[in-house]
């Protein structure tokens, strides 16, 4: 915060975009300040809640406030197609479909067997129709119905995401239990990207060999063969490895103008060779001729070499989104 530090928020900006600066714990004399920027959830008895992109508030004595302002809902992305949130959110959903779903108002149970978080976790896109409580209670009945760990995925770090939803599911008592990034970019520039894909093989079904790779289960059930196979356009790539396993996997769904990019795996052994490249570059090439324009991918925070590639490729993030379970 540059000029004149001045607190210019109130209690009447909670819902907006904020950024502050307060003093540290220590205070005093030469008393070093943080900044934090996100979304004002709440501003109750002398204490203000800002929940940042990260998902996770931040809970501050208004006493130690030294500046804060409303800046704008997103910082303006300087490459990338346009992009909504409800837009997104609605194109990742149909990619990763559940086995069972249920609607709770404008909330969504899925569950498929365990097999991954997104598709068994409670999608809130609107209003639950209850008070939250007791919506949240229905979602931790309707999982344990299932012998499953209730879990909600929410939304944080653009124009229209869920950062006082996040706040609210913290005050009922749950925890943030994983952070991922939502990613996009143009799709022409993946296609266009220097690889070999003479080895690469594009199929509407996952195989044994393309199974053989994929590392996210024990064992291929029937449930596991519905997620993946789910969506518009579904398309697997594999990089030949031998007779039984392959080098490198990769899942694409083609939706309209987005080709969303899943489950892009190498072997340890074949790793640094350009294969993932190879594989997202003839996964786009199929995408493009069916009229794909933008791509999209998610990838954890804690995975750096994805994140590096991703990079590389031109992919920007657009928002983040965090699976919320109950402490």
């Amino acid at each position: 915060m540059g000029g004149r530090l001045e607190v210019r928020i109130t209690p009447a900006d909670v819902g907006k975009r904020v950024s502050v600066r307060r003093r540290s714990e220590r205070g005093g004399a030469g008393a070093e300040f943080t900044d934090t920027v996100g979304v004002l959830t709440s501003w109750d008895h002398g204490v203000v809640a800002i929940t940042p992109k990260s998902g996770e508030s931040v809970h501050i004595v208004e006493s130690s406030l030294v500046a804060g302002k409303v800046v704008p809902a997103a910082p303006a992305r300087r490459r990338g197609p346009a992009a909504s949130f409800p837009e997104l959110a609605a194109v990742t959903a149909r990619a990763w479909q559940p086995v069972e779903s249920e609607p709770l108002g404008d909330w969504r149970l899925r569950a498929a067997g365990g097999f991954t978080r997104r598709a068994n976790s409670a999608l809130p896109l609107g209003d639950p129709g209850l008070p939250l409580g007791e919506a949240l209670g229905r979602v931790e009945r309707w999982y344990e119905e299932r012998g499953l760990p209730p879990y909600i995925q929410t939304a944080t770090g653009a124009e229209g995401t869920q950062e006082a939803l996040c706040a609210e599911l913290e005050r009922h008592g749950w925890r943030r239990e994983v952070t991922a990034e939502v990613r996009i970019a143009a799709l022409a520039p993946v296609g266009d990207l220097d690889a070999d894909v003479s080895a690469v093989r594009l199929s509407r079904e996952p195989d044994e060999t393309w199974l053989s790779r994929y590392q996210r289960f024990s064992a291929p059930g029937p449930h596991v063969l519905r997620v993946l196979g789910g969506g518009p356009s579904v398309w697997f790539a594999t990089a030949a490895g031998g007779s039984e396993a392959s080098a490198a996997v990769g899942r694409c769904v083609v939706d309209g103008r987005w080709a969303g990019f899943m489950a892009v795996e190498v072997a340890p052994e074949h790793r640094r060779r350009g294969l993932a490249t190879s594989v997202m570059a003839a996964l786009a090439r199929q995408a493009l001729e069916e009229g794909a324009s933008a791509a999209w991918l998610q990838v954890e925070e804690d995975n750096e070499g994805a994140r590096a590639l991703y990079d590389g490729m031109g992919f920007a993030a657009h928002h983040r989104y965090h699976h919320f379970r109950p402490a």
